[in-house]
């Protein structure tokens, strides 16, 4: 195998990277060119991603990469799921793309289903009602009057929208798209019935793409303000956890996977959708993934609770670092009940703790004394939500689940993955922390011919980084 390298550009909802990426004889190597933040703006009441500060921060990270003379083949993006960005007749950002946090959704869904049924709309599509789903975006948009709705000519996802920032080009790629609540799981094509319910022409959107296509090159005035030249973009799994599902270092099948950061996603890796009276009541989803696979999975919220703790333990004047936190934890005794993570009253309260503290006043919980047992509360509920979903995933697994795997920013949380495995009672794999990247970085590297089929990337993966093992009951190896 040639040396290669690829550019992975990476945003979270709290945080954005651009990755290089070099394959060499021996594996993969990864350098972050650039790092920086990504928040939820509000105005006029309106909770907005900042995309043309990410647009200039990406360019930033590109300048480096060729400022530190790297050969690029490649550059591929991924984001979060569900928003959208709205593209006017002229080219220019119609709006800036809502935030999956505003609350213009609430109720959306419910009102949604007096047009269109709630099973049936699950039958269709395969995904978890949620409210922040495209559709119910795209329908809460058109009930108050979205002049970017009015406006559009174009709509793309996330991650289509840097794209076409960048190149020019617009597509829909298929892994985003799957998140969205419209996308038969099935056939992989847009429902146009269900967009028209909402309001929206579905030829709005463009053409679908699979992850591994080539969609364009850098426009020339961004070719030559960074120094790469027109260095093709790829679509990868746009969504980032169909990213970092993609980089899972699994010896076989017989796995699940929690994706683990503000959000954890937890699933299993299948070969057609689940949608089933079960899986509805369940409220599990059916994602895309590499290859045409489905990531039969359930959205957990996750560290978010932890983090926005620490937004307000921070403005109260108590700063600590994710050490402390885990010693906090530890000096802390079990919690005696549990909150539930998924409580709509954790979606995005003025202040956590407080929103806690609540919580448990109105279930006769007594409420967390300290910041210590509040930390302790949070990573027991984590533990054990996280257990109780790995139960319903076994009850629809065609396979025993042997290990989970956790990946992304969660993956390093030692006290929080020993928990977990005591809580599930199976052994629990924690690495690659930088899945997401490593995953797009190897679809880009496939397309250029320098990777094989999925198993042979996850394979090349295993390789490249390091894991631990957390066995139950408090004992662990490494790997």
């Amino acid at each position: 195998m040639k040396t290669s390298t690829y550019i992975a550009v990476d945003l979270g909802a709290t945080s954005g990277r651009v990755i290089a990426g070099t394959l060499t004889g021996d594996g993969i190597e990864l350098d972050v060119l650039h790092r920086f933040p990504n928040r939820i703006i509000e105005f006029n009441g309106q909770y907005c991603w900042n995309l043309l500060s990410l647009y200039d921060e990406i360019l930033r990270g590109l300048s480096a990469a060729a400022q530190r003379g790297l050969d690029i083949r490649s550059i591929g993006i991924d984001t979060w799921g569900v928003d959208v960005v709205c593209i006017a007749a002229d080219g220019s950002l119609a709006g800036l793309p809502r935030s999956y946090r505003d609350p213009y959704t609430d109720g959306a869904p419910e009102e949604f289903f007096k047009l269109i049924p709630r099973r049936e709309v699950y039958e269709r599509t395969g995904i978890q009602i949620m409210n922040f789903n495209t559709l119910f975006q795209l329908y809460a948009g058109r009930r108050e009057g979205m002049s970017a709705l009015d406006n559009a000519r174009t709509i793309l996802f996330m991650p289509d929208a840097i794209a076409y920032m960048l190149t020019g080009e617009r597509v829909c790629e298929y892994t985003a798209l799957s998140t969205s609540q419209f996308m038969n799981p099935r056939t992989r094509s847009i429902d146009g019935e269900l967009l028209r319910a909402a309001g929206i022409d579905p030829a709005l959107f463009p053409r679908i793409v699979m992850p591994g296509q080539t969609t364009g090159r850098l426009r020339p005035e961004i070719a030559r303000a960074t120094g790469l030249g027109e260095v093709p973009v790829v679509a990868v799994a746009g969504h980032d956890t169909g990213s970092a599902v993609a980089a899972v270092p699994a010896r076989n099948r017989n796995f699940a996977y929690l994706s683990s950061g503000t959000w954890s996603l937890m699933g299993i890796e299948l070969t057609e959708p689940v949608i089933t009276d079960e899986s509805f009541r369940q409220n599990f989803t059916n994602e895309g993934g590499v290859d045409g696979t489905v990531r039969f999975l359930k959205n957990i919220t996750g560290m978010w609770l932890l983090e926005q703790c620490r937004v307000s333990w921070s403005r109260q004047g108590r700063e600590y670092s994710y050490e402390d936190i885990m010693r906090m934890t530890l000096s802390a005794p079990r919690s005696s009940a549990l909150v539930d993570p998924d409580a709509a009253e954790f979606a995005a309260p003025a202040d956590m703790p407080e929103a806690i503290r609540s919580y448990c006043t109105s279930r006769n919980i007594a409420p967390p004394a300290d910041d210590a047992a509040m930390a302790r509360l949070i990573f027991d509920s984590l533990a054990a939500k996280y257990a109780e979903v790995l139960d319903k995933l076994r009850a629809v697994a065609p396979f025993e689940i042997e290990c989970l795997h956790i990946i992304g920013g969660g993956a390093r949380n030692a006290l929080l993955n020993q928990m977990t495995a005591d809580a599930c009672g199976i052994p629990v794999i924690a690495g690659p922390a930088e899945a997401t990247a490593l995953g797009n970085i190897m679809v880009q590297a496939r397309t250029d011919g320098q990777a094989g089929s999925l198993a042979g990337m996850r394979e090349l993966i295993s390789r490249s980084v390091d894991t631990e093992t957390f066995l139950p009951r408090n004992s662990k190896t490494k790997n």
